[in-house]
């Protein structure tokens, strides 16, 4: 509880929620919230609670700083074992940027030796003073490690909320969109030009990201804001610590304008960048929880999403598309890879019924962006085959007629009410340029992601 009629909880605990009820602890009264806001990169979630009988005799949670190694930390929730509230205690064992297994993100993070288990999700952590330092969220299993529990800081979920005070929705956290190497190396920081034992070299700048029009491969970052970059990458963080240069893009809002200190072929400048989030192009997760679809003859097309290939075998989706997944870059906002998840056997398809998990390219010869362009492709096609073309230039062809003949019939045989998602039957606006288009695609040599620690280990609270 924070006060004003609303709730904090993790964004997993309400993932595709239909109807979410909360109780008092003590109370077997339950009330209806409502979500108000999600937070995916930062796994938090605003509820509101309307009943004013919910409210009755509550204290809002009071809010501490962020704690220090070696603080007393409490964690309190319903974790399995038991149907009453749990109390754990432990210290604070480490503060840095940490990967956050429900958004994939990178954001600060609080490790405690509390145990967290399943069920302490969107709990409050507790100073000795009482004060709320955080939200627990998620823990590490590993036979290598044991008692490694997380816990979102207060820093974190002050920005989550006064971003949505700012924007009446939640927008975000922003990335620079570039992938950095550490320039700890002397000869390597001689051969670019650094005089001095600072900086990060950009790699890859993302073609999505606001920062492409300023950076460009083989800029040496220096400093953000003013703050020196140190060759590890690390920037100074309160008194005698260092952290991740990560933690001081993660502080910003989107829109907001950092001033970039970078060294350009020994040239020392500075460039102002206007920070967004990350634009992905397999989404981690899928808005409004109900992916986009498209039936054509018995042919099921969706775009590919982390929640698809989590449903999926590896075998079944093959090591090219799978590369792709978690090595390509957006080359414009808006781009989707668009498969064909599976086929409804017919008349009208025989000899495709196996084809399974496989990217489309093209439509009678002209590249597929995403779900909505390959509609639009279909629904304005006026030759009289459609020619869907695939990897390694395999070809799939319908007959129009028989194809638009056999649709209405598929359906009904497979009890589907509609050949294509709601999102889908919006008029369909072209707002991509050629030069974008025309772009090749690439796979980068490092994930997308570049996490430190990967998401095997790391599992819900």
């Amino acid at each position: 509880m924070i006060g004003d009629g609303k709730l904090l909880t993790n964004a997993h605990c309400v993932d595709h929620d239909t109807q979410v009820k909360v109780k008092r602890r003590g109370d077997d009264t339950k009330f209806v919230a409502k979500v108000l806001a999600r937070g995916i990169e930062c796994d938090i979630a605003l509820l509101s609670v309307e009943s004013e009988e919910f409210w009755i005799g509550a204290e809002p949670l009071r809010f501490g700083r962020l704690p220090c190694l070696q603080d007393a930390v409490t964690v309190v929730g319903y974790p399995l074992g038991g149907d009453t509230i749990s109390v754990t205690k432990g210290v604070v064992s480490r503060i840095e940027v940490t990967s956050y297994a429900h958004g994939a993100s990178d954001l600060l993070g609080i490790q405690i030796d509390a145990a967290i288990n399943p069920g302490n999700s969107g709990g409050p952590a507790f100073n000795d003073q009482g004060e709320c330092i955080g939200v627990a969220f998620q823990v590490y299993r590993s036979e290598d490690a044991e008692n490694i529990g997380y816990v979102i800081p207060t820093t974190v979920v002050s920005h989550f909320l006064n971003d949505y005070e700012r924007n009446g929705k939640y927008t975000g956290f922003p990335s620079l969109g570039v992938l950095l190497q550490k320039l700890e190396n002397p000869a390597l920081r001689s051969c670019l030009k650094v005089p001095s034992n600072e900086g990060v070299l950009v790699r890859r700048v993302e073609p999505t990201s606001a920062a492409s029009k300023d950076l460009k491969k083989g800029d040496v970052i220096v400093s953000f804001d003013g703050v020196h970059v140190g060759c590890e990458g690390t920037v100074p963080f309160r008194s005698t610590e260092r952290i991740a240069f990560r933690y001081l893009i993660s502080q910003k809002f989107s829109g907001d304008v950092a001033e970039l200190g970078i060294v350009r072929e020994g040239t020392y400048m500075k460039v102002p960048v206007t920070l967004h989030p990350r634009v992905h192009l397999v989404p981690f997760h899928i808005e409004g929880g109900q992916p986009s679809y498209l039936i054509i003859a018995g042919l099921v097309f969706t775009p590919l999403s982390e929640p698809l290939i989590e449903e999926e075998c590896e075998d079944s989706l093959g090591l090219k598309l799978l590369a792709k997944a978690r090595y390509s870059l957006a080359r414009f906002e808006g781009e989707q890879i668009v498969i064909l998840s599976q086929v409804l056997a017919n008349d009208a398809n025989i000899g495709y019924e196996e084809m399974a998990n496989q990217q489309v390219l093209k439509l009678n010869g002209t590249q597929i962006r995403n779900i909505r362009h390959l509609a639009h492709l279909v629904d304005s096609c006026k030759d009289k085959y459609l020619i869907f073309e695939f990897e390694d230039n395999f070809l799939v062809v319908l007959d129009r007629a028989v194809a638009t003949a056999a649709s209405p019939c598929i359906l009904k045989d497979y009890g589907i009410p509609c050949e294509r998602s709601s999102d889908l039957s919006e008029p369909y606006i072209d707002d991509i340029s050629d030069d974008k288009q025309a772009v090749n695609e690439e796979i980068g040599d490092s994930p997308v992601s570049n996490l430190e620690i990967g998401f095997d280990g790391l599992l819900w609270a």
